[in-house]
C-alpha cells in the first residue's frame, strides 16, 4: 500500500500559494484494508476514506469508464491493481495530475510541472471530453489563476468547444452549474470565467441572458466601450476591486441583462431595460438554484441602479421609496451591497475606472437623515390609525430638511 499527496495541494505548493486542502490517493489497497486501519468510508460512487485522526480524504486509486451521458455517467474500477499513473490520467488538467511521495519526490507523468512553468491550463488526455462539467471547471481555474498569467491551452479550448457542440452541457445537474459559477465569482478574475465560457460557446448554454449582451451597442457618450458585454466584463473587474462578496459580484454580472431584449429599433438606447431585466432574472433563477440573497440583490440592482446614478436629482419622496424598497432601515448591509454594485456599474466603463462615485455617500446621508426620526416618541405623541404613513411623512420631511441644508452648505 502506497500513499501519495495529489491534486490541488501539490499544484498550489508549486505555485507558492497557501495550501488549504490535502487530498491523498492510495495505491495497492482494498476497502477492507482501509477500514481495518481505522479509516471511515464516505461517498457512494467510489471509495473515499477519512483518516482516523486528520479527517483528510484518502481515495483509492481508480480508473473510470463512461457508460452514460453527463457528469455522473461513469463506472469505476478501484481494485488494488490500479496504478498511480492510471489514476492521474483520468484527472482534468495536467497541473492537477501531479503526485508527491511521502519523501517529497514529484511524480509527474503528464507534464504538469512544465505547464505550471508555462502557465498553461491543459487537459491530461482525451478522456477530458467525457465529463461536461470540466468545461466549467477549466473556466473557473482560468478565473482563479489569471492573475498568475495562466491561459487555456488552444487544444483544450478546442475540446471544450466539442463538448459544448455535443449538447452534453444540458445533462449537468443545475446545482453543480451554480456551484461552479459561485466559486468563479469568488475568484480573483471572475470576468475571465465569462470570457472563457464565451470563447468555447458554453456561455450561451449556461447564461444565455449574459451571452446575448455581447454585440449590443450602448450610447458612446455614456459608454465609450459601446459593447454591453464588454461593459459587463469591465464592471466585474471593478466589482473585484470594490468587494470580495460574491453576492455583489453576481448582481453586477446580471444587472444589465434587460439591454439584450430592448427594442432594437431604438438601439443604442435601452429605455426600460431595468424592468425588462427582471423577467430574465426570474428565468435564470428558474434554471439555476440562485440563493435568495443573490436573487434579491440582483433584482434590486437591475431595477434601480440607474436611479442611484442620478440620485441627486430625486425628490425626497422618491428617495424614501427607494430606501424602503431596498429595506435599508432594517438591513443596512444590503444597502451597502447595493451601493457597491452600482458603483461597479458606474466605473465599469472606458475612462471611468478611477472616477469617484459620490452618489453612494449622498444616498448614505439620505438614510442617516431618515434615521433621525425618533419613531417611539413620534408614535407616543401622535399615535393614530396609520402609523406607517406617519413615520413615512416624518422621514420624508427629515430627508427634505437634510437636502436643503446640504444645498445651502454647497
Amino acid at each position: 500500500m502506497q500513499i501519495y499527496l495529489v491534486g490541488g495541494a501539490v499544484r498550489d505548493r508549486l505555485l507558492q500559494l497557501p495550501v488549504k486542502d490535502r487530498d491523498w490517493v492510495v495505491v495497492g489497497a482494498t476497502p477492507e484494508e482501509m477500514l481495518a486501519r481505522g479509516y471511515a468510508q464516505v461517498g457512494k460512487g467510489f471509495p473515499v476514506f477519512l483518516h482516523p485522526t486528520t479527517k483528510q480524504e484518502y481515495a483509492l486509486a481508480r480508473t473510470e469508464r463512461k457508460i452514460a451521458p453527463g457528469h455522473n455517467g461513469f463506472e469505476f474500477d478501484t481494485t488494488a491493481s490500479v496504478t498511480l499513473e492510471q489514476d492521474l490520467s483520468r484527472r482534468d488538467l495536467t497541473i492537477n495530475a501531479i503526485a508527491e511521495t511521502e519523501s517529497g519526490e514529484l511524480i509527474d507523468p503528464y507534464g504538469g510541472c512544465r505547464d505550471i512553468e508555462q502557465r498553461l491550463l491543459r487537459h491530461v488526455s482525451a478522456a477530458f471530453s467525457e465529463d461536461p462539467l470540466r468545461v466549467l471547471r477549466v473556466a473557473r481555474f482560468a478565473a482563479r489563476f489569471a492573475h498568475l498569467g495562466f491561459t487555456v491551452a488552444p487544444e483544450t479550448l478546442a475540446l471544450m468547444r466539442s463538448i459544448v457542440a455535443s449538447g452534453e452541457l444540458a445533462t449537468l445537474v443545475k446545482e453543480r452549474v451554480w456551484q461552479e459559477l459561485e466559486q468563479a465569482l469568488r475568484a480573483p478574475a471572475p470576468q475571465v470565467f465569462i470570457e472563457v465560457l464565451r470563447d468555447c460557446g458554453a456561455l450561451a448554454v449556461i447564461l444565455p441572458e449574459v451571452d446575448a449582451l455581447f454585440g449590443v451597442p450602448q450610447p458612446a457618450k455614456y459608454h465609450p466601450e459601446i459593447d454591453t458585454g464588454v461593459h459587463i466584463l469591465m464592471c466585474l473587474q471593478q466589482a473585484v476591486a470594490l468587494s470580495d462578496d460574491p453576492v455583489v459580484r453576481y448582481a453586477v454580472l446580471v444587472h444589465d441583462v434587460g439591454k439584450g431584449i430592448t427594442d432594437r429599433t431604438q438601439w443604442p438606447s435601452h429605455y426600460g431595460h431595468e424592468t425588462l431585466g427582471l423577467k430574465l432574472l426570474d428565468t435564470i433563477a428558474d434554471r439555476l438554484p440562485v440563493p435568495r440573497e443573490y436573487a434579491e440583490l440582483a433584482r434590486l440592482v437591475c431595477e434601480h441602479h440607474t436611479k442611484l446614478h442620478r440620485v441627486e436629482e430625486l425628490r425626497p419622496s422618491t428617495l424614501l421609496t427607494l430606501l424602503e424598497t431596498i429595506d435599508a432601515f432594517r438591513r443596512p448591509q444590503r444597502l451597502q451591497k447595493f451601493l457597491l454594485a452600482c458603483e461597479a456599474d458606474a466605473r465599469g466603463r472606458t475612462g471611468f475606472e478611477q472616477r469617484a462615485y459620490p452618489q453612494s455617500a449622498y444616498f448614505d446621508s439620505v438614510l442617516q437623515a431618515a434615521q433621525t426620526v425618533d419613531i417611539p416618541t413620534l408614535l407616543k405623541n401622535h399615535g393614530g390609525d396609520n402609523p406607517q404613513s406617519l413615520i413615512a411623512r416624518e422621514r420624508q420631511q427629515a430627508i427634505a430638511h437634510a437636502l436643503e441644508a446640504l444645498r445651502h452648505h454647497d
